[in-house]
């Protein structure tokens, strides 16, 4: 049952994901910039995160007894690497190529768990594993040949950044798997979605000079819908899902993203 419900958490997890592409896209069409619309994504999303963590502030204080020094760290790279720089590349990925496309590049990152967890934590990868690598790779190479892709502008440009945020994402899930089961899969998240906004504050406050975020009626309410329901829900409903079920299988039934984006 724990398993089941487990795979539940993710797979809606990932749907609710999913939307972010289409969310962003949409608000492309306004001619907002990239870092103003994550801005704004990321500060609707604050507020749920402090809340979520004032609530559970007795469990973040005794867990916080399991955690050192190095661990602390650990968070903090983690936030910034796993839901800044990520997000980052992915939201200028998605100036250049489409929100399906982007999926199916952005679902790479199970095979770059899979990848990472032999370099740093000396995982061993089975013939199964290695059978799941060469099909992921060859199902990407076959969408590429498509005449009708390869001839989109900028298709190099907008599928290097993609790359680049799937990879910052697998980077994160690795880090994961040592640090949340001491906090919990809440607090972990919570903690690192605030370093990550406040690496994106830190962002537009160094472009933008002024911290001046209002814009168009239409943008507040598409980054609010991603803010929530593309952010705050999903990354809960998946942490728990991984701390139930693992990253690998957590990976595996993300991977509903594409077809959902693409629906």
């Amino acid at each position: 049952m724990n398993n089941l419900i487990g795979a539940f958490l993710v797979l809606i997890g990932a749907i609710c994901f999913s939307a972010k592409a289409v969310l962003v896209k949409l608000t492309y069409l306004h001619d907002v910039d990239t870092i103003t619309i994550l801005t704004l994504r990321m500060l609707f999303a604050l507020p749920f995160y402090l809340v979520i963590l004032f609530l559970n502030r007795k469990r973040l204080k005794s867990a916080s007894v399991l955690m050192t020094k190095r661990d602390w760290i650990n968070v903090i790279v983690m936030g910034v690497i796993g839901y800044y720089l990520a997000s980052i590349f992915d939201f200028i990925g998605l100036k250049y190529i489409t929100a399906g496309l982007e999926r199916l590049i952005l679902f790479v990152y199970p095979t770059l768990v899979v990848i990472l967890s032999a370099v740093f934590l000396k995982k061993k990868i089975g013939f199964t594993e290695y059978l799941a690598l060469a099909l992921t790779y060859l199902g990407i190479a076959v969408v590429f040949l498509d005449g009708a892709i390869v001839t989109q502008n900028n298709l190099w440009l907008g599928s290097s950044y993609i790359f680049a945020g799937a990879l910052a994402y697998a980077f994160y899930l690795v880090g994961t798997g040592e640090i949340s089961p001491k906090l919990g899969s809440i607090n972990y998240t919570a903690l690192s979605m605030l370093v990550s906004t406040f690496a994106v504050f830190i962002h537009y406050l160094l472009v933008q000079k002024t911290f001046n975020i209002f814009t168009d009626v239409k943008v507040l309410w598409l980054t609010f819908y991603m803010g929530i329901f593309a952010t705050v829900i999903p990354t809960f409903l998946i942490a728990e899902g991984i701390r139930r079920i693992g990253a690998g299988r957590a990976s595996i039934i993300a991977s509903i993203g594409p077809i959902s984006t693409i629906i």
